[in-house]
């Protein structure tokens, strides 16, 4: 175990002497290429901490703001509930609810729910844009390092190249040197870039999931200001009609009510034909 350690920290000593022997083969512009991305490698190694912890206290924020409202009998007893607690779920219930207050005195009420889900909506974009803040400086440590690293390539073989042609005969000696201080803009870029590209990618799944669960949030708040608006607007008691004698009794009362009028007829054709045989 020890010779390993012992071995290890040779290589890396070995490897990091390398690396400076090849920093100072540069010409100045590949120089100061590898200064850029050392600084552009702090940034991004910065933004992915940083943007993660963000994105992890928001989500907590957001899991205890959807808790409360859920909780709640009514969304402005949620709001009481979830202001201590900074969370854009808190920030797109406050934002309804003054779109609700706003459109009180609107007596149509497609058109209150109207005016909440424009409200909603714009305020699930302003939260969607914090949740994407910092990923496009990310992206462009990304896309930028291996490009610097190709010019500082590029220019230091243009430099060694040039500064040996009014020589008559080079060695790989004379060559070496440059090269390697050439090559290493390109080393130290996509040192950077590699990175970058897999927090990148994780940053984006946790914000993908984000949004979608707040836009599930939104639309859960849409539907509670609808139901409880158009609980609201219903009338309070209901007109209560009248009982109506059933189809099946109306008709056996009517044919009793028919038989009837159709003996008591029979009744008096029968008397008065009993006094006309006495006479």
């Amino acid at each position: 175990m020890e010779f390993f350690i012992y071995s290890t920290a040779l290589k890396t000593n070995l490897l990091a002497s390398a690396l400076i022997d090849y920093f100072r083969d540069s010409n100045l512009a590949g120089q100061a290429i590898v200064v850029i991305l050392f600084l552009m490698s702090v940034v991004a190694w910065a933004v992915m901490f940083m943007k993660y912890a963000d994105l992890s206290t928001i989500e907590e924020l957001n899991i205890k703001a959807a808790k409360c409202v859920k909780s709640s009998a009514s969304l402005i007893n949620a709001v009481s509930s979830v202001r201590s607690i900074p969370s854009p779920y808190s920030v797109l219930l406050k934002e309804a609810l003054n779109a609700r207050s706003d459109a009180g005195n609107c007596k149509n009420v497609n058109m209150k729910i109207t005016m909440v889900e424009n409200a909603l909506a714009r305020g699930l974009a302003r939260q969607i844009s914090k949740y994407e803040e910092k990923m496009t400086l990310l992206g462009t440590v990304i896309s930028g390092a291996p490009f610097l690293g190709l010019l500082g390539t590029a220019w230091g073989v243009m430099d060694c190249f040039g500064s040996m042609s009014g020589q008559t005969s080079v060695t790989l000696q004379q060559l070496a040197p440059g090269v390697s201080g050439a090559l290493l803009t390109t080393v130290a870029g996509l040192v950077v870039a590699i990175p970058s590209v897999f927090g990148y990618n994780f940053l984006s799944t946790k914000i993908k999931k984000m949004i979608v669960d707040t836009e599930n949030f939104a639309g859960l708040l849409s539907d509670k200001v609808t139901v409880e608006a158009m609980s609201e607007d219903s009338p309070a008691v209901a007109t209560r009609e009248p009982k109506q004698t059933p189809l099946v009794e109306r008709v056996v009362k009517g044919s009793a009510e028919a038989d009837k009028v159709i003996d008591f007829s029979l009744d008096d054709d029968s008397i008065e034909m009993s006094n006309f045989d006495d006479e």
